[in-house]
């Protein structure tokens, strides 16, 4: 499985890069072929550097063109932070309408501070991060899963799978051990709850699978792979093979099952994504899922809104080009023109889940995540 669960490098300095090599050219004549082809070689190091400094510059010039963030738009993150910041409850979750106790809208609001540059106890929310890691951390169960049951929730693999997603961010700014041990066992939860056919369902069980699920499982192994977690390569091969059968219409869009075709946004979104962080970036449900994006207006309103831009903007970005042009300005308007005066949107799910949302998607340019990261 070449490919997959790898980012792309950055050069590194070489020890000629301070090397005092004096050549001159008169010191030529004489030198055997042998020696002509070493000096050629050392002079051909020599450049390297200059060549790793000039892809970099490059690399960072396309990163600012594709940032595309406004001042508007990051002042609706700081405004959206400063909500979410004033609503989280004494012990470090947050509510969100009929939810009052899902460890899943914790921990996207968790990742929206995270995406903003806020660590654990430092900077201007650091206490607010902790408090959800914290909250995060109590309620791991003995079978790994991370599942408040003191009220409130919606089905338990969805909340694991963003609250897996959270601490392995968590984990890897920090290296804390407490956290990893709780992460590591958060993990071979998924991994022994995979079907036969490479996805995941609603209880934490091996059952049937949908993609809206698989998705959330597929970025939490994801994080946690970057964070130095073992993830089976065989895990993510059957989770490739389970979406590609997803990707089984003819406009191009991803259905919610295999044997249930239908094109829809959200999972599009969400099976684009999938099969590009598992290292499947120019396969041809890919392209397709792409262009059937494009083909969607981002503000199209319905059933999954916000999950729809969350997932949909974080496929267009690893894509980029014109996919990442077309979509994100319209995405950034809309949040922008839609935010609350208090600084807060809406959805079914409610306002924390809808705001961490809208965060967390106006924030994919910035990169600071890693699992935002190409």
């Amino acid at each position: 499985m070449n490919g997959v669960w790898t980012w792309r490098g950055k050069s590194k300095k070489t020890a000629l890069q301070v090397a005092n090599c004096k050549f001159q050219i008169s010191n030529l004549q004489g030198l055997s072929l042998l020696h002509l082809c070493i000096l050629a070689s050392l002079c051909l190091l020599l450049l390297l550097p200059a060549v790793g400094f000039a892809r970099q510059k490059r690399e960072k010039e396309v990163e600012e063109r594709e940032y595309l963030g406004t001042p508007e738009s990051e002042r609706a993150v700081e405004r959206a932070l400063a909500f979410l910041a004033a609503r989280q409850s004494a012990d470090g979750r947050w509510v969100s309408a009929q939810y009052t106790s899902e460890c899943g809208i914790t921990a996207l609001c968790l990742l929206a501070f995270l995406s903003a540059g806020h660590q654990p106890d430092r900077g201007k929310y650091g206490k607010v991060v902790s408090k959800a890691v914290d909250y995060l951390l109590r309620n791991v169960q003995e079978n790994g899963l991370i599942y408040d049951t003191s009220g409130r929730a919606g089905p338990p693999m969805y909340g694991h799978g963003f609250a897996t997603l959270a601490l392995a961010e968590v984990y890897g700014m920090t290296k804390r051990t407490d956290v990893k041990e709780k992460l590591e066992r958060a993990v071979r939860l998924i991994l022994a709850c995979q079907n036969s056919e490479g996805g995941w369902r609603y209880q934490p069980r091996v059952a049937d699978a949908d993609i809206s699920v698989v998705i959330c499982q597929v970025m939490a192994l994801r994080a946690a792979h970057n964070a130095g977690i073992i993830v089976p390569p065989e895990t993510v091969k059957k989770a490739i093979e389970f979406v590609k059968r997803c990707a089984n219409n003819p406009d191009g869009g991803f259905s919610y099952m295999p044997y249930r075709p239908g094109s829809g946004v959200a999972r599009t979104g969400a099976g684009v994504l999938s099969l590009i962080v598992c290292g499947e970036p120019t396969a041809e449900q890919v392209k397709n899922g792409l262009e059937y994006l494009l083909r969607s207006a981002p503000d199209v309103r319905g059933q999954h809104h916000f999950y729809a831009l969350y997932y949909c903007t974080q496929a267009m970005y690893q894509a980029g080009g014109k996919y990442w042009l077309y979509w994100y300005p319209r995405v950034r308007d809309y949040l922008v023109k839609t935010q609350s005066a208090e600084g807060s949107w809406y959805d079914a799910p409610g306002e924390a889940y809808a705001t961490a949302m809208g965060v967390l998607a106006l924030q994919v340019p910035a990169a600071l995540l890693p699992i935002y990261q190409k």
